[in-house]
C-alpha cells in the first residue's frame, strides 16, 4: 500500500490505545495518526509531560489525538475513552524484572486491567479488540526449546511451571491472556493477540523501557559479563504495524507470534561488536555453564498479515542510535 493510500485507511475512524505513553503503544499511536485515524490515548496521568509530550509532537496529533486519564485497576475508568470507538488497542501492562510484590506490581494490573478494558469495550459494543500479549505467554511450558524446535501460536505457557520458577512477568502475561480468551468466549467479543518477544528499535518516549535497557546495559559498561540467556527479538515498528493490521485485515484472528530471531546474548554482543568496534563490550558469559540453547519461532502466521520482519542487525543498530540520540549513552560513532 502506498503511503498516500495508507494515510486514508483510518480517515473518519476513532480508535483507542490504552497505556499510550508506553514503548510499543507510542509507535501504534504514531502509525495510526499517519493512517488518518483519530486516536484516543489513555494514560495514567494526563498532566505528566513524560507521558504526553512525545505523543503531542507526532504528525497529526494536534487535530486527531485526544488524551484520557484511565487506570488499569479502576473499573469503568476506560468507559469514556472507548465509547464510540471502532476498536481498542490494549497495550497497557507493566513489564519489569525487579519485582518485590508480583501480585500488586504485575499480576493484578495485567489480569484485572485486561478484564477492565474488555469490560468497557463490551459496554461500548466494540466488536474487535487487539491485545498486546507476549511470547512470554507462548513458550514457557516445560517443553524442550532447542535449535530444531519451532514454537508457534499453538503453544501456551504453563503458569504453574512459571510460578515455580518465579518468572512473574511470564505468569502475568499468561494469566492475562487466559482471562482475555475466556472473556471473549463468554461475551462474544472478538480479540486478536499480538505476541512479540523482546521488542527493540527506536524509542519515541523520553523514558527508558525494559527491553531497550537490555541493549543499553551491554553498551554502557554496566555489565562486565553478559547473561547466559537466549531471547527472541523483534522491531517495535513491526510490532506496532501488526497491531494495526490485526484490526484492518478482516481475516486476522487468534494469536500472532512475532520473533525475527532467537539468539543468545553472546550473539547480540558479536553483532554490536561488528557494527561498533570501538564500544567496550562484555566479552565473557556470566557463568561457565553451557549456553542456553536457541530455538525457532514460526513466522508463517505473521507473514499472512503481509509483514516481513526487520532483520535483528537493523533493530540493534536503530536501538543503539536511538539510545544515543536520547542521551542514555554517549560514544563517538563518527569514526565507526
Amino acid at each position: 500500500m502506498s503511503s498516500a493510500a495508507a494515510a486514508m485507511t483510518g480517515a473518519g475512524k476513532v480508535v483507542c490505545v490504552t497505556g499510550a505513553s508506553g514503548y510499543i503503544a507510542s509507535w501504534i499511536v504514531k502509525l495510526l495518526l499517519a493512517r488518518g485515524y483519530t486516536v484516543r490515548a489513555t494514560v495514567r496521568d494526563t498532566a505528566d509531560p513524560k507521558k504526553t509530550l512525545h505523543l503531542s509532537a507526532l504528525d497529526g496529533a494536534k487535530d486527531r489525538l485526544h488524551f484520557f486519564k484511565a487506570s488499569l485497576l479502576e473499573e469503568g475508568s476506560f468507559d469514556a475513552a472507548v465509547e464510540g470507538c471502532e476498536t481498542v488497542f490494549h497495550t497497557a501492562s507493566p513489564f519489569y524484572h525487579n519485582v518485590k510484590d508480583p501480585k500488586a506490581e504485575l499480576l493484578d494490573p495485567a489480569v484485572k486491567g485486561t478484564l477492565n478494558v474488555l469490560g468497557s469495550c463490551t459496554k461500548a459494543s466494540i466488536k474487535k479488540v487487539v491485545v498486546t500479549s507476549s511470547v512470554a505467554a507462548v513458550a514457557y511450558n516445560g517443553k524442550p526449546r532447542t535449535p530444531e524446535v519451532i514454537v508457534d501460536e499453538t503453544w501456551f505457557s504453563d503458569p504453574q511451571i512459571c510460578e515455580k520458577n518465579k518468572q512473574w512477568y511470564v505468569v502475568s502475561k499468561t494469566l492475562a491472556e487466559e482471562a482475555a480468551w475466556k472473556f471473549s468466549r463468554d461475551n462474544g467479543l472478538e480479540i486478536v493477540m499480538i505476541n512479540p518477544a523482546m521488542v527493540i528499535g527506536p524509542l519515541l518516549q523520553p523514558t527508558l523501557n525494559t527491553s531497550a535497557e537490555a541493549i543499553l546495559k551491554l553498551i554502557n559498561g554496566s555489565w562486565s559479563t553478559y547473561p547466559n540467556f537466549s531471547f527472541g527479538w523483534v522491531n517495535v515498528k513491526d510490532v506496532a504495524l501488526a497491531h494495526i493490521l490485526a484490526y484492518e485485515v478482516p481475516s486476522a484472528n487468534g494469536r500472532y507470534c512475532m520473533v525475527e530471531r532467537v539468539v543468545h546474548y553472546s550473539e547480540v554482543v558479536n553483532i554490536i561488536r561488528k557494527m561498533y568496534p570501538t564500544i567496550p563490550l562484555a566479552d565473557k558469559c556470566a557463568d561457565d555453564k553451557p549456553f542456553v540453547p536457541t530455538y525457532q519461532v514460526s513466522k508463517e502466521k505473521i507473514r499472512s498479515l503481509g509483514i516481513e520482519l526487520i532483520p535483528l542487525e537493523t533493530s540493534i543498530r536503530e536501538t543503539i542510535e536511538s539510545l544515543k540520540e536520547k542521551g542514555f549513552v554517549s560514544f563517538d560513532s563518527s569514526n565507526l
